[in-house]
């Protein structure tokens, strides 16, 4: 090893008991059980949902109270204690205003998060318990936490110490900070695989839950990649997210969340079409908007605005990017405008819509003065939203378009496949990209449209690929052969509507496919399960998450109001635990938002593990070692005398 490097260690580490102590801390952490990790995909922007899932560990924790209290407390106080531990400021304000926070309240409920904490974390080192414990309350928590059960002098202690907090009028802020505590500390780490935008009315204050969150990564989906695009500065990108957010009327989200500007739209939209009554173009309202209430007529006409305009600049991008091979999407250019007929395949398919009075039949993908000045102002709204800078950056520093994580790989879609198995190719500056090294490229790709130097030649192809993996053929985002946006609009026939999946989608039951896709990524077949999402599972139909013989689990289960009519289940969840791999199948959310803490899901083990497993087992394990095996080498040169002791430094040991 470096000498170079040993010697930084030492700095750390300046004598042999120093680097023992050390050594024998990692060891310790090494045979704890490995900690929970939780995997949700296709967000969708409901927030509700998500966030309930995520502060109850999809119902674990209240597992937990029932198996602590099951004889001590009725359902109902159960109930009542899992729902402060999930939405402790609402709760607290509620008990508050309703004369019930009471002294001895306080106490009973100070001594039982106590209980609750100290039962889930058990598991879990002492240093990683600490570090998601609030600055301010540390050195309380760690006492209620740490000291020995049954001790008298605790109880005397723990007296003392509530009773400090009521007299010192902390209590509330007290046990919001414990309630935070026990949900970080019951979800260890957070994988999100995709699509947290689009559809549901809350994608930014799903963003901020997660911002708040310790340990978590985000692999991208193609929802994701449309709004990283948008935020990049690609003018289509920003085009498809209005029409998507306006299409669903999430105008809370596009306007409260994000600061968009869109009067100049609604403006533009009752100019230009004030007389159309835009039938096809109404918003499907799944929720309703607290902050901006458009007019439903209204929004159509600027969902139809902003979507004649996305098809424009959709068919210019594609002009653009030949090597994109896409050029049957141009799809205003297969238009007869005098016949208003669109041309496909050698058929003829009449518009469902004749009025079009921004397009130039001689030149149909030509933006109008008025759409270009539209634009500029849309642009600068995308630009210059710092709740959207600060999103993005949070999912460029957090995710990856894959991540290879305690023998399991995660991805949002497909890994691109031909008929045959073979991995698809994409051809891209001269050369030829397929499996992982596809998904390495668009990582690179995405890192320079976002963070990348205006004057770089390599900038706007860059951007503009972004709309490729938004919905590209062979985005391993997106894996369709198109999305056929315009043919749903304006064209009756369903089947020209049809896009096809990827023939990964069909391949991945078969387990010898899995085994391929892991040596491809440098797993052990053996080992490995691959987890994605972004095609909801139709439980109703008699589909099942689990694939390929249990090395593919697809956790898009519909956890999007959008998707439940087709799924007939509000999604899953996929946890990772010491014990075993299990499915938790969410439950409909509407039918308990009045009283969140009876929420408990439907747990299907799908994975018993040989033995317990320990942090030995993990990533987080093999990295242990490898600092054992650093201080192995330090404590080697301490012993030959290569590096001299300083038994009198001060050192911390971490």
């Amino acid at each position: 090893m470096d000498n170079k490097y040993l010697n930084l260690l030492a700095e750390h580490y300046p004598d042999r008991r120093s680097v023992q102590g050390e050594m024998l801390g990692l060891h310790a952490k090494l045979q704890l059980p490995k900690g929970t990790e939780y995997f949700f995909s296709d967000l969708h922007g409901e927030d509700g949902a998500f966030i309930h899932l995520l502060r109850s560990a999809s119902g674990n924790i209240r597992t937990k109270i029932r198996e602590l209290y099951e004889n001590v407390m009725t359902e109902k106080e159960q109930n009542q204690l899992a729902n402060l531990i999930y939405d402790p400021e609402k709760v607290l304000g509620l008990l508050r205003k309703s004369g019930r926070l009471t002294e001895e309240w306080v106490r009973i409920t100070i001594v039982r998060l106590a209980e609750i904490c100290r039962y889930i974390s058990a598991k879990y080192p002492r240093d990683e318990v600490m570090s998601k414990m609030p600055p301010e309350y540390a050195n309380v928590l760690n006492e209620f936490l740490f000291i020995g059960v049954g001790d008298v002098d605790r109880n005397l202690l723990y007296n003392e110490i509530v009773a400090f907090i009521i007299r010192s009028d902390l209590q509330e802020d007290f046990i919001t900070a414990f309630c935070f505590l026990i949900q970080k500390i019951c979800v260890n780490h957070l994988h999100i695989i995709g699509d947290i935008f689009d559809r549901g009315k809350g994608p930014h204050r799903i963003m901020e839950e997660l911002i708040d969150f310790d340990n978590l990564d985000v692999q991208w989906g193609n929802h994701d990649i449309q709004w990283m695009g948008a935020a990049s500065g690609n003018l289509v990108c920003m085009a498809s997210v209005l029409r998507v957010g306006i299409s669903y009327n999430n105008f809370d989200a596009l306007e409260d969340g994000y600061g968009f500007n869109l009067r100049a739209l609604s403006n533009f939209a009752a100019d230009v079409y004030g007389e159309d009554p835009c039938t096809l173009f109404m918003p499907k309202v799944l929720d309703e908007n607290k902050y901006d209430l458009v007019d439903t007529q209204l929004a159509a006409r600027m969902h139809k605005a902003i979507a004649i305009i996305q098809f424009k600049l959709e068919g210019q991008l594609l002009e653009r990017h030949p090597e994109y091979e896409m050029e049957d999407r141009i799809v205003l250019k297969k238009v007869d405008w005098e016949r208003m007929v669109y041309r496909h395949d050698g058929k003829e398919y009449p518009l469902l819509d004749q009025n079009f009075p921004t397009i130039d039949p001689k030149n149909p993908l030509a933006l109008t003065q008025a759409e270009e000045e539209l634009m500029t102002v849309i642009e600068a709204s995308f630009l210059h939203s710092e709740p959207l800078k600060r999103h993005i950056d949070f999912l460029y520093s957090h995710g990856s378009t894959y991540l290879c994580v305690n023998n399991n790989l995660l991805f949002h879609g497909c890994i691109p496949m031909e008929e045959d198995g073979s991995f698809s190719e994409l051809e891209m500056e001269g050369e030829k990209f397929s499996g992982k090294s596809l998904m390495d490229y668009i990582a690179v790709k995405m890192v320079r449209a976002y963070y990348g130097d205006e004057e770089d030649e390599d900038v706007l192809p860059a951007r503009d690929f972004m709309w490729y993996l938004w919905c590209g053929p062979k985005s391993p985002m997106f894996g369709k052969s198109k999305m056929a946006t315009f043919e749903n609009y304006f064209v009756e026939d369903k089947a020209i509507r049809k896009e096809i999946y990827n023939p990964y989608y069909q391949l991945c039951n078969h387990e010898e496919i899995c085994d391929k896709i892991f040596r491809e990524f440098g797993m052990d077949p053996e080992l490995s399960h691959i987890v994605n999402g972004h095609v909801p599972v139709k439980i109703k139909d008699g589909e099942t998450p689990v694939k390929a013989g249990g090395k593919l689990f697809v956790i898009d289960g519909g956890i999007s109001k959008a998707y439940q009519p087709k799924t007939g289940i509000n999604g899953y969840t996929l946890i990772f635990n010491s014990h075993h791999l299990a499915l938790a199948e969410h439950r409909n959310f509407s039918q308990i938002e009045n009283d969140m803490g009876a929420y408990t899901p439907k747990l299907q083990v799908v994975e018993v593990m040989p033995r317990r497993l320990k942090i030995s087992d993990t990533d987080k394990g093999r990295h242990l070692q490898e600092r054992i095996h650093d201080l192995e080498k330090l404590l080697e040169a301490y012993e030959t005398g290569t590096i001299k002791e300083n038994r009198r430094s001060v050192y911390h040991i971490y």
